[in-house]
């Protein structure tokens, strides 16, 4: 396994110079996510968490959310820079996927402009895009991360990367 930084080329981003504590940006490119067959969320408003090691989270705006096929679990976490997360399951059509999506309804002041903003784990989905590129789920499914041709690992998440 590599556990060394990957040098980025042209165009690219190492999440090794992403910083601790996380940083919260604007996207410019839109983000659209799609399970079973339907865009479920589309948007040229999200914002990304970025943090040292992982692939950017992009959290979408829930007016940019079909919010009818989302259901509010039981299901809670903390994060001890973003505060506690809400989850959701999907549902369209035939097809359910439980705690697919989080949000901070009331995040820590640092992460306020993501306050009601949903994140979508890209192994749930169909697809999720950035621009016109599918991204690739981050190993592991605890961060969520999104993997594009944009960013270079090597990524935490995966067996054996715990204690990077």
């Amino acid at each position: 396994m590599n556990t060394r930084r990957i040098e980025p080329g042209p165009n690219q981003e190492s999440v090794w110079d992403y910083p601790r504590p996380p940083a919260l940006e604007p996207v410019d490119e839109r983000i659209r996510v799609v399970f079973n067959g339907v865009t479920i969320a589309d948007t040229t408003r999200a914002q990304r968490v970025l943090e040292t090691s992982h692939p950017p989270v992009y959290y979408i705006p829930p007016e940019d959310i079909q919010m009818e096929h989302l259901s509010e679990t039981r299901r809670t976490s903390h994060c001890e820079w973003k505060g506690r997360a809400r989850y959701y399951d999907i549902e369209v059509g035939d097809r359910r996927a439980e705690h697919a999506a989080w949000g901070y309804p009331e995040p820590t002041p640092r992460f306020a402009d993501v306050a009601g903003y949903l994140a979508f784990y890209p192994s749930q989905m169909d697809a999720c895009y950035v621009g016109d590129e599918q991204a690739e789920a981050q190993e592991g499914d605890f961060y969520g991360g999104w993997i594009t041709d944009k960013v270079v690992g090597p990524f935490k998440g995966g067996a054996g990367t715990w204690g990077w």
